[in-house]
């Protein structure tokens, strides 16, 4: 199922409703209906963004303790990282952060399942 996002700043914005559902919760919205008022625009672009810091840092340090465990192994001669995720939460979110992003600057609100 798909849930679209609809703002007079932007374009639409299409996303299955899995990887939306991760994106409102973070925002305390429900998946179903709802809207992120021209005041509500700041902070969610703000939450949106510091997740993504999180994930990126958590990753890194998962990249640097998974090498340091494999160099540690004798014998051990994996020099690979762990498979990345095929699509990353950052690159997922980016149509939406860039719709409240000019919602933001132009006013407007974001909605979504009306």
């Amino acid at each position: 199922m798909l849930v679209t996002f609809k703002s007079k700043a932007a374009a639409d914005v299409l996303m299955y409703k899995e990887h939306a559902k991760r994106m409102l919760d973070l925002l305390g919205k429900d998946i179903e209906r709802g809207v992120i008022s021209t005041a509500e625009t700041g902070p969610a672009i703000a939450r949106l963004e510091q997740e993504i810091a999180e994930i990126r840092a958590h990753a890194t340090t998962e990249e640097i303790r998974h090498d340091v465990e494999i160099h540690q192994i004798p014998g051990q001669e994996d020099h690979e990282h762990e498979p990345s995720q095929p699509v990353s939460f950052a690159t997922r979110v980016y149509p939406l952060l860039e719709m409240l992003r000019a919602a933001h600057r132009e006013g407007h609100n974001v909605a979504w399942g009306i």
